[in-house]
């Protein structure tokens, strides 16, 4: 069976599927009780309520076998199976509710079913389409990412040959190595000509680069220089997760980030009310960031900052609680983390994840690159909420941290996860209950 139209196995997706529509149900039953007046034992009958509802959804899928549609993962059929599944839990939910074994009132019973339906109906379908698109996308990202690069010795036209035929074979030429310095910053055929007239220089290009993985001469290069000469290296930053893994993770995200949306919805719209009652400005600021894929998207915080504060018109950092910058309400905000409370948005959207790197404007990702092209590898993963490099080396006020931080982001990408994440997630909880600044 061909790898490209696999998701994953039919036991995954059986689990998947099981997921979500708990989820679903749980999220519908919390919606209920938030509408209606409490009741006594409220835990007991969530608890009745999830059982019932895994029984309902083990039978929807035993009879519609639709976890075993894998080969074409989001198709009409497979959406179509996943449908007869829902329908055939809402029906032996609704009978059961029928003989009074929640204690549901007509208008909760109608409101549940109706909530559960929809719920785990967009739920299945989004998880579907965001597996099918994890697949299309994730080989594309990582080749782009981890190309290895290449320098071609010389200038001439079997230099510029080499360097085509390199690259068809999936090199990324960095560009043409020469020694005459009359060359140097030239661009021939799209590719820049870079000089070195010793060992050293061309160690400190390498670096300036990202790391060359191979330098190739032609049978004409000056090879004098480079003999016993050894291109360093580049760390194979590669993402160590696997497809299963991502699968998961971006499972785990729809489902926290639903639950604490829905959740914290009073909390978010106290802290919205507080910012625009502060000085009239907007409650909510986003601003372009980068992220997986090299591709921008808009991160949303709410404003701690005044509605001036880069009124200069270049980015600025910001540089800690006593920034002055700062509003009263959005000190407070940064102090406990609720200013990042609207990510939550990001990350059901898909823009970002719970745990990644944290994503940055372009005008600082390219002071990065200039020192440590390596920061392109992170474009393999979404950014994150928080991240390993956000535990241990806080708020980046400077070009300094940010490299600092790239090599803690590098570390984790080498190291990616579900575990580590979940490590990850669970100190920088610690962290923020504890009150711990960063």
């Amino acid at each position: 069976m061909n790898k490209d139209k696999h998701y994953q196995r039919s036991g995954i997706i059986y689990l998947q599927d099981t997921l979500m529509s708990l989820l679903a149900s749980l999220l519908a039953i919390l919606v209920v009780r938030w509408v209606s007046e409490p009741r006594p034992g409220f835990t007991l009958l969530v608890v009745k309520w999830l059982v019932v509802s895994a029984a309902a959804i083990q039978a929807g899928l035993l009879i519609s076998k639709s976890y075993k549609d894998v080969r074409r993962y989001a198709t009409l059929r497979s959406l179509g199976k996943s449908l007869l599944s829902l329908l055939i839990k809402e029906l032996i939910l609704t009978i059961i509710i029928l003989f009074g074994f929640f204690g549901f009132s007509l208008a909760e019973s109608v409101l549940i079913l109706t909530l559960d339906f929809l719920l785990t109906g967009l739920l299945l379908a989004y998880i579907r389409m965001s597996a099918r698109l994890l697949i299309r996308d994730n080989g594309s990202f990582k080749a782009k990412a981890l190309s290895r690069s290449a320098l071609v010795v010389g200038t001439d036209d079997l230099a510029l040959s080499l360097a085509a035929q390199l690259e068809k074979e999936g090199y990324n030429i960095a560009g043409l190595l020469t020694t005459d310095q009359n060359m140097a910053g030239r661009v021939i055929n799209d590719y820049v000509v870079y000089w070195c007239d010793d060992r050293e220089s061309l160690r400190q290009l390498q670096w300036r680069l990202g790391g060359v993985d191979s330098l190739f001469f032609t049978k004409n290069a000056d090879k004098e220089l480079f003999t016993g000469d050894k291109a360093e290296e580049d760390i194979p930053h590669r993402d160590r997760m696997s497809l299963l893994g991502h699968a998961v993770k971006r499972g785990f995200d729809i489902g926290l980030s639903a639950f604490l949306l829905l959740l914290f919805s009073p909390v978010i719209g106290l802290c919205a009310l507080a910012v625009k009652l502060e000085d009239g400005g907007p409650a909510i600021y986003s601003q372009e960031r980068i992220g997986r894929g090299g591709i921008p998207f808009q991160i949303y915080k709410f404003r701690s900052m005044r509605v001036d504060a880069e009124k200069e018109g270049s980015p600025a950092l910001y540089s800690g609680e006593e920034d002055p910058r700062l509003t009263k309400v959005g000190r407070f905000l940064r102090t406990h983390h609720l200013d990042e409370l609207p990510q939550l948005w990001n990350v059901l959207k898909g823009d970002m994840s719970f745990i990644g790197y944290r994503p940055e404007r372009q005008y600082y990702i390219d002071q990065i690159m200039q020192c440590n092209a390596r920061y392109r590898y992170l474009f393999q993963i979404r950014p994150g909420v928080t991240s390993y490099a956000t535990l241990y080396n806080g708020y980046t006020d400077s070009l300094s941290k940010m490299l600092t931080r790239l090599d803690l982001d590098l570390y984790y990408l080498r190291n990616h996860s579900i575990w580590f994440d979940l490590k990850v997630l669970g100190l920088s909880f610690l962290s923020i209950v504890s009150g711990k600044k960063f």
